[in-house]
């Protein structure tokens, strides 16, 4: 099965604390920080993720761009990303594929639920990206070892006991 994740930029930013505080000084940082969680989380899940953010105040046709892999998404002129979201959720729909709507907008939950996508609140994808984060971590980190000698199970009986008895001067 094929699996979407749509994610509504600016409504995600405002709600995760860390990118909430980032935003009331740069806010092309914390759209930078969230393009990045995203596009490790993608690779990560194997979800193709779609990220939109609203430019209703700002002239123009939209644009789309992809950023280390991931689809990010600017509305046209006079739309809204609740509108772009809806549109997206509408081509993307279809058999053995699953969507996904990360958003904490309510009244967008319902009508992208009634497309058949299904809703993920923000604070829900807060905790897949983190979860998934220490995976990886655990992943890629070697295992640390409690055990003072690390070759002490590696080598026969009689050749530890020779170097046992080295290492005491004996």
């Amino acid at each position: 099965m094929e699996e979407f994740l749509i994610v509504d930029g600016y409504n995600i930013i405002g709600a995760w604390p860390e990118l909430s505080k980032l935003k009331d000084t740069d806010l092309e940082g914390a759209r930078d920080k969230l393009i990045h969680m995203l596009s490790e989380y993608q690779s990560f899940s194997g979800m193709k993720v779609y990220l939109v953010f609203d430019a209703y105040m700002v002239p123009g046709l939209g644009k789309k761009y992809v950023q280390s892999k991931l689809s990010v998404l600017y509305t046209k002129e006079k739309e809204t990303a609740d509108e772009l979201i809806e549109r997206l959720v509408t081509n993307l729909m279809g058999r053995r594929k699953q969507i996904h709507v990360a958003t904490s907008d309510m009244i967008e939950q319902h009508v992208i639920f009634g497309k058949g996508a299904l809703r993920l609140p923000a604070g829900e994808l807060w905790v897949k990206i983190n979860q998934s984060r220490k995976e990886v971590r655990a992943r890629i980190q070697p295992e640390k070892s409690s055990k003072k000698n690390p070759f002490d199970d590696k080598i026969k009986g009689d050749v530890r006991d020779i170097f046992e008895r080295w290492r005491r001067g004996q």
